[in-house]
């Protein structure tokens, strides 16, 4: 069974940064595709970005050139850099473990409990 930690959410103005973490327990994630994910109220839960095994990333394309998706498999955890941040990011986020390479929620076996984050214009 694999654990999953969100933490570093919170408060930020438009234009500000946050910097998310998922720390995995249970089992090493090495070869697992990982990837955050956001639900804003009354919407589905939606790709934000992933990352394979291998290091290579995919972006929704809201996000792309603003947030930075990493893995550090020695340390079992997985981390979202957001800059340039907007109002309309502003959701509960999720990071989440599969085994494939893949932008639909079904793919992934293992989620977080998921982290607010919250950005005011």
């Amino acid at each position: 069974q694999v654990r999953l930690v969100e933490s570093g959410g919170g408060l930020v103005q438009a234009g500000g940064s946050l910097r998310l973490s998922c720390a995995a327990s249970g089992r090493a994630l090495s070869t697992y595709t990982l990837g955050w994910f956001r639900q804003a109220p009354g919407k589905e839960r939606d790709i934000v970005a992933v990352i394979t095994w291998g290091g290579s990333a995919y972006y929704e394309d809201s996000v792309k050139g603003r947030f930075t998706i990493s893995r550090d498999n020695a340390e079992n955890t997985v981390l979202l850099q957001m800059n340039s941040l907007r109002p309309e990011d502003t959701a509960v986020y999720f990071c989440a473990a599969g085994g494939i390479f893949s932008r639909s929620v079904k793919n992934y076996s293992y989620w977080g409990q998921g982290i607010q984050v919250t950005v005011s214009s």
